[in-house]
């Protein structure tokens, strides 16, 4: 498993992810969804850093699943289809994470 194209990646974001979700970072300016709005209010800042640190953990669990059930062998690295669906199991998961995280920004 740990030779899939986005592996390593995924399991660094879902390790990330958990003191978001369980609320454990307060705010600063290095770790965490930082923007205007998650900055000046404490409670946006927990509650957005909740949704897009829950949002991209299911992202990255989604990849896992996805090499796992249909891992890249090593002789198939050339095949564009097989890159392209890890691709895709990896960044259109994060791509709906941002998109979550812009909707709970704007609900602020």
């Amino acid at each position: 498993m740990w030779s899939q194209p986005f592996v390593i990646p995924a399991g660094i974001f879902f390790v990330l992810t958990l003191p978001l979700i369980l609320g454990l970072i307060p705010p600063n300016r290095g770790y965490g969804i930082r923007t205007a709005a998650t900055l000046a209010d404490p409670q946006v800042w927990y509650r957005v850093n909740r949704v897009g640190g829950t949002s991209l953990c299911l992202a990255s669990l989604t990849y896992l699943v996805v090499a796992a059930l249909a891992p890249t062998p090593l002789a198939a690295r050339s095949d564009l289809r097989i890159w392209l669906l890890h691709l895709a199991a990896f960044a259109l998961p994060m791509l709906g994470s941002l998109l979550l995280v812009r909707r709970e920004i704007a609900l602020r």
